[in-house]
């Protein structure tokens, strides 16, 4: 699960608190606990940590965004990733 469905899920659960049974809130609230557990980032060099500010800044997107787009085109040219097909008929606003 990812934590923005945990996240749905535990809101989902604050709102209908009244019908959701004790057993399924208790495996709401351990997934969302080792979810919590598992949020430490990863330390990088300070040299590193720099280049990733400046370049999520330059392209307007987060941090955690760029990140994810750099290792899934890593993963994908070192071939541990299927590379993804691109429609040729979709908008690219712009970006190709």
């Amino acid at each position: 699960m990812t934590r923005q469905s945990i996240a749905e899920e535990l809101e989902s659960a604050a709102d209908r608190i009244a019908d959701i049974s004790r057993a399924d809130l208790q495996i709401i609230l351990r997934r969302a606990a080792l979810m919590l557990r598992n949020v430490a980032g990863v330390p990088l060099e300070p040299a590193t940590e720099d280049a990733l500010n400046s370049i999520a800044a330059e392209m307007k997107i987060g941090r955690a965004d760029l990140i994810q787009i750099v290792l899934r085109e890593w993963l994908e040219t070192n071939a541990y990733l299927q590379v993804r097909e691109i429609d040729e008929e979709s908008e690219t606003n712009g970006s190709a």
